[in-house]
């Protein structure tokens, strides 16, 4: 069984007012990462070529590198740490900035992820920037606001379920009504984990598409 949740951000900033969250979600999971209403992760996208930092936090070294989100390379199975990126256990989640190499307009921002419990769901915020902002913070820290230091705030996410653990294939495709949701280079993820109560609340990361908007 597939159902999608469809969420609109009614935030009480202005500048989220046409921002839409699509969250897919699928029990079970495929290789394919097929879903109902968010895209199928892409090879070519705008974001394959991009440069990771890790600004906040320690990876798993049980898991993959930064490459894994953009190589189209996808898990072939729901617990296939080597396939996806995650934050070291025991930790609250962390921070990485993703560098697209110039400033390009983004039609939408998609995120997945998989694995057969708590792992499986994604919890962060997202915030981009086009670097021009003489405040602009290319690594803010700790407990920096990055909307202090030239980034801006373009979504919030939370795939967790009211009950049960959530695991599963999760599909989030974030957009504008606008088809655009604005020209940036730079993508700050400030993951959370999905639960404290163990080790085990660091989402399976297993990839990341950029869909530059289409020139006319």
């Amino acid at each position: 069984m597939t159902f999608a949740i469809v969420v609109m951000l009614s935030l009480a900033w202005a500048t989220h007012a046409q921002v839409k969250v699509t969250v897919d979600y699928n029990p079970s999971g495929t290789p394919e990462f097929k879903f109902k209403n968010v895209p199928t992760p892409a090879k070519d996208d705008a974001g394959s070529k991009a440069k990771f930092v890790l600004v906040v936090g320690e990876l798993d070294p049980n898991g993959a590198d930064f490459s894994a989100l953009t190589d189209g390379a996808l898990p072939s199975n729901e617990d296939e740490p080597a396939a996806n990126l995650f934050f070291n256990a025991g930790g609250t989640g962390g921070r990485f900035r993703m560098d697209l190499g110039s400033v390009i307009e983004i039609a939408q921002i998609n995120t997945y992820s998989w694995h057969p419990n708590t792992r499986g769901p994604q919890v962060y915020l997202l915030y981009a920037s086009d670097g021009a902002d003489p405040k602009f913070n290319a690594e803010p820290k700790g407990n920096t606001d990055p909307t202090t230091s030239g980034w801006k705030l373009l979504a919030t996410v939370d795939t967790r379920p009211k009950q049960g653990q959530g695991g599963g294939q999760y599909g989030v495709s974030i957009t504008d009504s606008t088809g655009a949701l604005g020209k940036y280079r730079y993508l700050l993820f400030d993951c959370v984990a999905t639960e404290t109560d163990d080790e085990w609340g660091n989402t399976f990361y297993s990839e990341v598409d950029v869909v530059a908007k289409k020139k006319n």
